[in-house]
């Protein structure tokens, strides 16, 4: 019997070995392709600030006078490796060479050859970080991800000054400065106790408690009825963002659509209380009243006038997001056009120039240049938007799948070099947030897994499904098994930083939220295969 058991372990070993075996050299494969190159004329040369690449690049090197050919040479920061090849122009990409070009930094130069073989002069030089690319395996869950999620869900439940919700109504800004970004912060605390209250049903009482308090503190600092951004909750309450000039009195726009109005539809699912329906709707309608005759809307308003205060769009996958969400569970349908007409935008504008730039509370979108702040947190959102269409197109698909990748190419870490101490001082694999802020996040790891497995359910690509549980299991990996935390920023810290204010719950939130869909999609293929094999 020992033997049988042997045998079939191995057989087991041997086949994950050949599935890693073939996983890596598709990925290799896909590395080879450039991304979104300009020189296709679909869209600018958007690497212009990138400074490390997984799949080949191309850059905006410009042709000679009397050039014969391109000599493309790479070398490695010590000098002692070179890849070299030859093209008809300088804006080819580096494909040829890409596979065997050695992990870490390297300098690019790019030499004219005239019709002599003599260098006529050099067309272009450009030094980044060729960094890791997939190669599996990677660490598997350290535990069942359901499990995972509810110790995450109940941490947050857990903290003293989200229990103090339960019974009061004004948050606890000395104990957890994040509650000043009241709409995200505070919208995904409501959403995580409705989730618990579903989940957990010996802990409803006490979650519903907590959601109610927070929904209604949200709802005492709203606008009126009648106010130009009615039903808004503030983006920034109290605290140092607040005092800063540039957010004063100001509103970053999809913030409602973002936190605020998916956690009132949470609520009304988990109360049947159309008062949280209708709060909704009522942000909806207002947005409504906000979009340009393009489709577009402000990133920033007055809070009090609705005006906008800078010439700056908003990415909209937000809103999009709660727009799809209202018609899809609620039937809702009187937001389809201002649906259609954001997505229009989208199509027309981010996605045409391939500026997917970063709009964060913390980082100013003022004085930046095309491509000067690419983020993750806006292509790789998207992308899950248009594959979670009803019906998306050809060209959605195609879109999500520059999306993403771009989300690889430039966020995602397979894997970091070690650090002075031979340790790794940030922990992979991870994805940085933006380029205003390379720091692994755990928000990000969610945002681009979400997209990789939508492209799965989409496609049935097993590339993405292997991806995306790469980069899901590490969080349980991540995770505090004797609290549940799981931590916003995967780096090595020193002892004296304070966790809590290290601890952003909206992205522990969608810690919980992403590992609760690995969970259900792991339970839906388990039974697909019980199912088959009793055929």
């Amino acid at each position: 019997m020992l033997g049988i058991v042997s045998c079939i372990m191995v057989s087991c070993r041997e086949s994950a070995g050949n599935e890693y075996e073939t996983l890596n050299k598709m990925a290799a494969e896909e590395y080879r392709t450039p991304l979104r190159p300009g020189y296709e004329g679909r869209n600018p040369y958007w690497n212009v600030y990138a400074k490390r690449f997984l799949y080949a690049p191309a850059f905006d090197f410009q042709e000679k006078d009397g050039a014969r050919e391109y000599l493309f040479r790479i070398s490695s920061d010590d000098g002692r490796r070179e890849w070299t090849f030859t093209a008809d122009a300088p804006w080819r990409p580096l494909s040829p060479v890409w596979d065997s070009v050695a992990v870490g930094n390297v300098s690019l130069t790019v030499l004219a050859i005239g019709q002599d073989g003599e260098v006529l002069d050099t067309a272009g030089t450009r030094r980044f970080f060729r960094d890791y690319p997939f190669h599996a395996p990677y660490n598997g869950p350290a535990v069942p991800y359901r499990e995972s999620a509810l110790k995450a869900a109940l941490y947050i439940h857990s903290l003293p000054f989200v229990q103090r919700f339960a019974t009061e109504t004004e948050p606890d800004l000395a104990s957890y400065p994040h509650f000043s970004c009241a709409c995200k912060v505070i919208g995904a605390l409501i959403s995580n106790e409705c989730l618990i209250a579903r989940e957990l049903p010996s802990r409803r009482d006490e979650a519903l408690a907590i959601a109610l308090g927070a929904a209604n503190f949200l709802l005492s600092i709203s606008q009126p009825d009648n106010a130009p951004l009615a039903h808004f909750p503030p983006t920034y309450y109290k605290g140092e963002l607040q005092e800063k000039d540039e957010h004063r009195g100001k509103t970053i726009t999809v913030e409602a659509a973002k936190g605020v109005g998916p956690a009132f539809l949470d609520l009304y699912e988990l109360t049947g209380d159309r008062k949280w329906l209708l709060r909704a709707i009522g942000i909806a309608r207002t947005y409504q009243r906000l979009q340009r005759s393009d489709g577009s809307f402000p990133i920033k308003m007055d809070f009090d006038t609705g005006q906008p205060v800078n010439d700056a769009p908003a990415m909209l996958h937000p809103l999009l997001n709660f727009l799809s969400r209202l018609h899809r569970q609620y039937g809702i349908n009187e937001f389809l056009p201002m649906q259609e007409a954001g997505e229009r935008w989208m199509r027309e504008v981010p996605l045409k120039s391939f500026d997917m730039e970063g709009q964060f509370e913390d980082v100013s979108v003022m004085g930046l240049q095309p491509y000067e702040n690419l983020t993750n947190c806006t292509a790789a959102p998207y992308a899950d938007y248009l594959l979670r269409k009803e019906d998306p197109t050809e060209e959605d698909i195609s879109n999500a799948i520059d999306l993403i990748r771009l989300s690889e190419d430039q966020f995602v870490h397979w894997d970091y070099p070690l650090g002075p101490d031979d340790i790794h001082k940030r922990c992979a694999p991870a994805v940085h947030e933006q380029y205003k802020y390379e720091t692994p996040i755990d928000n990000s790891s969610c945002n681009v897994a979400n997209a990789m497995l939508s492209l799965y359910e989409k496609t049935g690509d097993r590339l993405m499904l292997a991806k995306a549980k790469a980069l899901i299991d590490h969080l349980t990996v991540m995770q505090h098994q004797n609290s549940g935390v799981i931590p916003t920023a995967f780096v090595f810290r020193p002892v004296d930083r304070d966790i809590k204010t290290q601890i952003t719950l909206n992205c522990c939130y969608a810690d919980v939220l992403i590992l609760m869909r690995m969970h259900r999609l792991m339970a839906a293929e388990a039974a697909a295969d019980d199912k088959k094999q009793n055929k």
